[in-house]
């Protein structure tokens, strides 16, 4: 599997000194543009220790392994500072599990907006699991000036090698989690007993159902359902149970995905999980994206819509398209496209994007989707074939495929044993590229046509 090295250098490590919580940060994107070391926010967190777990909750899920687990490197969470709010975010290193803390009160001095990665450490992580009560936690995200100087430019640096699937997952998430209703809002004290009530085996797959003001688990599908595939894999949940205000379930109105996500409101802030269909089974290849991907104005859409968001804590829609002068389909489509480079993320609790910039390497994002490439190249070397009753043939070196356009079907390997549910295979995509291409090129899609 292709892996980057993603290289994080701090000023110094983070640190939770008598009620003083210092993260480092690494190279990351402000208002002003790129810095190696940006500052945030200085200022006080009312609720110290619903703040310290919801934190350490990110930093666990960004450390862990949920299917086959092992050892592996620790990816630091990357925190967004949209001027109102703090989003402390991370992806398991098997990219099936995407976590998110939004820290809502901060009192203080919002130092500028922007997003980058935070130093946290082994001793900072123990630190954070003895923070208790309801003391003020006063929280620095950047270095400040006396640790700078304190420090004299010593550097910590981490190389990290983070798979391609852990960046493709970013993108997946928003594009799935738009397509999901509130399916389930429960109370603290329901949301606790239904939370211990669920099997300790990570592999243990239930469906939540709603029943009144509770949720009741089902081992088998039921109509109304959320499906929680892998137990095992809410686990961060539990140790924020005791600040627990409600617990909102998040899933497909028609059921049509067993992904779902899980959110705790805590004071002041909430923790969001969202789940793949599979312990198995990273958001990374869901293919969600693809659709959107290869549409020939997304790229250039893309970067009209880039230069029009400013760290909003919600991107509206509409406002986005009149300003951009598009229509919302392809507003939609340029925000999957930012996603594939981390530009964008979404707020279930919101119902809206938000906007963020992933500290990576474009070189690193530009070819994450082997499938849309694959497409392409099967475009341009005049594969398809187009018939006139909504179908293509596909030549391929494993033979025709045969392909209905708008029902995203196929006769190949690859879509018998997903059927849709893992989003279009190459031949799907590839009709589809040829099909607009006829459309805006009638001329010369007459001879690619079949008589």
């Amino acid at each position: 599997m292709t892996q980057a090295i993603q290289s994080y250098a701090y000023a110094g490590h983070s640190t939770l000194t008598d009620g003083r919580l210092g993260l480092s940060t690494s190279g990351g994107t402000a208002l002003a543009g790129p810095q190696a070391h940006p500052r945030f926010f200085s200022g006080l967190l009312t609720q110290a220790a619903p703040a310290a777990a919801g934190l350490l909750a990110v930093a666990d899920v960004a450390l862990t392994r949920y299917h086959q687990p092992r050892p592996g490197w620790t990816r630091d969470p990357v925190v967004t500072c949209d001027g109102g709010r703090l989003r402390f975010e991370s992806f398991s290193a098997c990219g099936g599990v995407y976590a998110r803390l939004d820290v809502l009160e901060l009192e203080g001095d919002v130092l500028d907006r922007g997003t980058t990665n935070v130093d946290v450490n082994g001793p900072l992580r123990e630190s954070l699991a003895r923070v208790g009560g309801r003391d003020p936690l006063h929280l620095g995200v950047g270095p400040d000036e006396l640790t700078v100087t304190t420090l004299d430019g010593a550097v910590v640096e981490k190389k990290v090698p983070l798979p391609s699937r852990w960046l493709r997952g970013f993108a997946e998430v928003q594009v799935i989690a738009a397509a999901w209703d509130l399916r389930a809002e429960l109370t603290g004290p329901h949301a606790v007993r239904f939370l211990r009530s669920l099997p300790r085996g990570a592999r243990s797959t239930v469906w939540a159902v709603p029943s009144g003001r509770d949720l009741r688990v089902s081992s088998a599908p039921v109509r109304g359902g959320v499906c929680l595939s892998g137990t095992g894999r809410v686990a961060t949940l539990l140790p924020l149970l005791r600040f627990a205000k409600a617990l909102r379930v998040y899933g497909p109105a028609d059921g049509s995905s067993t992904a779902s996500a899980w959110e705790l409101e805590l004071p002041g802030m909430r923790y969001t999980l969202a789940i793949s269909p599979e312990p198995w089974r990273g958001f990374s290849g869901e293919g969600a994206v693809l659709d959107d991907l290869s549409t020939d104005e997304a790229a250039a859409d893309a970067d009209v819509v880039g230069m029009l968001l400013n760290f909003e804590p919600t991107v509206e829609l509409g406002l986005l398209a009149d300003r951009a002068g598009l229509p919302l389909d392809r507003v939609r489509a340029a925000l999957t496209q930012l996603g594939t480079a981390g530009r964008v993320g979404y707020d279930l609790h919101e119902a809206a994007h938000f906007h963020r910039e992933l500290p990576y390497d474009k070189e690193q994002v530009a070819e994450l989707n082997p499938r849309l490439t694959s497409a392409r190249r099967l475009v341009d070397s005049g594969a398809v074939r187009l018939l006139p009753t909504d179908e293509a043939e596909v030549t391929t070196d494993g033979g025709v495929r045969r392909v209905r356009v708008s029902a995203g079907e196929c006769t190949c390997p690859w879509w018998f044993d997903h059927r849709g549910s893992r989003g279009p295979c190459k031949h799907v995509l590839a009709a589809r590229i040829a099909a607009r291409v006829t459309t805006d090129a009638p001329t010369a899609t007459t001879a690619q046509a079949a008589p």
